[in-house]
C-alpha cells in the first residue's frame, strides 16, 4: 500500500505540474496524453496489488523465507538509524553508516579553512621587536665619561573591519607598545631631542615593562559621487587616540625609527618633534579628530588636503582634550616622474599650549614642508624644512636633507645605506636668553649641525641588522661645545 500511495502521490504531483505547464503552454497535448496512459497503468497495478494483498491475508502463515528477509531488513534499518544519531565512528557500526560519517567528516574538514578565512577576512596584523645598543663619547657629558645604553621596543598593530555607513567603509586600528631602556639622559644641552627615537620606557624605569594602548582610532572612508567605490574622490574621517605623524609630515625614507634613521631630527620635522611643537604626551600620542579629502582623478598622480585638531599639554593625556589644542593642516601631492614616485607635503600648525625654552606655556605657530623623491632605481632623496612663526622656540628654523641608496650596485639589493644632515638655527630670543638660563648658561650663536649614517643589512624577510653612526657639531648652537659622536647597532624583527 505504501508503494501505491507513493506512486499515486507522484502521479498527482506530476499531473499538477503538467497542468500548470499546460496552462502556461497549451500546446503540450502529447504530455497530457502520456500522463493519462501512465495513470491507467497505475490503476491496473493497484488492482493487481489488491489481489495480492487478499491472497496474503488469506494465508495463515507467511512464507518463512520472506518473514526472515523482512525481519533482517527492519533490524538493519534500526541499526543504521541508531548509528547515525551519533557522530562517533566505531567498528561495530553498519558499513553504510561508517561511510556516510567519513564523508561528512571530510566535508567538514574541507569547509573549516574556508570558514576561518571568511572570519579573518579584512583583519590585518603587523608587529615588530627592535633592540638598540649605543655608546656615546665622553664629550657629551661634563664628567667626560662615555656611556653605553641598551634598549628594546615591541609594537603590535591590528586593523579590523568596522562595518559600513552608507557608502563609507569603516575600519578600527589599535596599536600596543612595550619596551625597556631609555635614550641617553643627563647630557650637555642639545637641540637634538633623542639619539635613539626607538627607546620606550615606563615612568618607573628600566626595571618595569608593560604594554600601553599607544593608538586606538576609528576611520571612515567615504567615496564621493555616483561611482561608488570606483570614485576617484573620497572623504576620510579619523577619530581616537593616534600618533599625529601617521597622518602629517610623512616621508618615504625619514619617518620610521625602527628601520631608517634613529635621531629624531630626521624621523620627523625637528620643529614639531625635537622642538616640542606637536604637544603630544611623553610617548608621542594624543587624542584627536582628523578630516581629509583625497582626489585621484589624475591617477597615478593624486593630491590630498587634511586638517586635524589634537589634544595638547594636559589634553594629550586626556585632560581638557580640546582646550587650546594643537591644530595642523596639510596639502600633499603625489606624482610619478619617469616612473619614480615622489610626494610633496606643505603644512602649517598652531599649538595653544606650547612650552618654550623658558618653561612658560603660550601659543606657538609655524609651518613646514616634507619632500621625498625617488630619482633612480636605487636612490631616493628627502628634504624637510620647518620654521617657527611665533612662540619661544630654542631654534626657529630647521633644515634636514638625506638619501637612501639600495644595495643593487654591490649585489645586495635588499640592503641599503642611509645618510642625512641637519641644520637647526638658534632663534634670536634664545641667543639673548641662553647665557641667563640654568640649563644653558652660554652665548649661543649659529646653528646645531647633526649627521647620521647607517647601513641596513637585510638577513631575511623578517630580520635586519643596522650599524649606525651619529655626529653632532655645535650642540645647542654653542660655538665652544665639543663634537658628540654616538655609535650603535639596531636589530629588528618585523612581520
Amino acid at each position: 500500500m505504501a508503494l501505491t500511495r507513493f506512486a499515486r502521490t507522484a502521479v498527482a504531483l506530476a499531473v499538477l505540474g503538467a497542468a500548470s505547464a499546460s496552462h502556461a503552454a497549451p500546446a503540450q497535448d502529447k504530455v497530457l496524453a502520456e500522463l493519462k496512459r501512465l495513470a491507467e497503468r497505475i490503476e491496473k497495478l493497484e488492482q493487481r496489488n489488491s489481489e495480492l494483498e487478499a491472497r496474503l491475508a488469506a494465508t495463515t502463515k507467511p512464507a518463512p523465507a520472506l518473514a526472515q528477509r523482512v525481519e533482517a531488513l527492519e533490524q538493519a534499518n534500526q541499526e543504521l538509524a541508531t548509528s547515525l544519531q551519533s557522530d562517533r565512528i566505531s567498528e561495530r557500526e553498519p558499513e553504510l553508516a561508517i561511510r556516510l560519517k567519513a564523508i561528512e567528516e571530510r566535508t567538514n574538514a574541507m569547509g573549516a579553512p574556508s570558514r576561518l578565512a571568511e572570519a579573518l577576512d579584512g583583519i590585518a596584523v603587523e608587529g615588530s621587536v627592535a633592540t638598540v645598543a649605543q655608546r656615546i663619547d665622553g664629550d657629551a657629558r661634563e664628567s667626560g665619561r662615555h656611556e653605553s645604553q641598551l634598549s628594546w621596543r615591541g609594537d603590535l598593530g591590528i586593523t579590523l573591519p568596522a562595518g559600513d555607513i552608507g557608502q563609507g567603509q569603516g575600519e578600527f586600528y589599535t596599536q600596543l607598545r612595550m619596551g625597556q631602556g631609555d635614550s641617553f639622559t643627563g647630557l650637555k644641552p642639545t637641540f637634538t631631542g633623542a639619539f635613539n627615537s626607538l627607546a620606550f620606557q615606563a615612568g618607573g624605569g628600566s626595571e618595569e615593562t608593560y604594554a600601553i594602548v599607544a593608538q586606538a582610532w576609528y576611520q571612515l572612508t567615504t567615496p564621493l559621487g555616483d561611482r561608488g567605490a570606483d570614485s576617484p574622490h573620497s572623504l576620510q574621517l579619523t577619530v581616537g587616540k593616534m600618533d599625529p605623524f601617521v597622518f602629517f609630515d610623512q616621508n618615504a625614507i625619514a619617518d620610521n625609527e625602527a628601520g631608517k634613521f634613529l635621531n629624531n631630527v630626521f624621523v620627523h620635522n625637528p620643529m614639531l618633534d625635537s622642538g616640542g611643537a606637536v604637544g603630544a604626551d611623553s610617548y608621542g600620542f594624543t587624542p584627536g579628530l582628523r578630516l581629509a579629502y583625497r582626489n585621484e582623478s589624475g591617477a597615478p598622480d593624486w593630491w590630498q588636503a587634511s586638517i586635524a585638531a589634537f589634544g595638547a599639554g594636559e589634553g594629550a593625556r586626556f585632560g581638557r582634550s580640546f582646550d587650546k589644542p594643537f591644530v595642523i593642516g596639510q596639502l600633499e601631492y603625489g606624482r610619478k616622474s619617469h616612473g619614480f614616485d615622489g610626494t610633496y607635503r606643505l603644512y602649517a600648525w598652531r599649538n595653544g599650549q606650547y612650552e618654550g625654552f623658558d618653561a612658560t606655556s603660550r601659543s606657538a605657530s609655524g609651518w613646514g614642508a616634507s619632500v621625498d623623491q625617488r630619482v633612480h632605481e636605487d636612490v631616493t632623496l628627502f628634504a624637510r624644512y620647518g620654521q617657527s612663526s611665533s612662540g619661544k622656540a630654542a631654534f626657529d628654523r630647521a633644515v634636514t636633507v638625506g638619501t637612501e641608496i639600495a644595495g643593487n650596485a654591490w649585489g645586495r639589493g635588499a640592503d641599503s645605506v642611509g645618510f642625512a644632515w641637519g641644520w637647526l638655527r638658534a632663534s634670536d630670543e634664545f641667543r639673548d636668553a641662553a647665557p641667563l638660563l640654568d640649563d644653558f648658561g652660554f652665548a649661543a650663536r649659529g646653528a646645531e649641525q647633526v649627521a647620521e649614517l647607517y647601513y641596513r643589512w637585510h638577513l631575511n624577510d623578517q630580520l635586519s641588522l643596522t650599524p649606525d653612526l651619529q655626529y653632532v657639531r655645535r650642540a645647542a648652537a654653542d660655538p665652544d661645545a665639543k663634537a658628540i659622536t654616538v655609535i650603535g647597532l639596531r636589530g629588528l624583527y618585523a612581520f
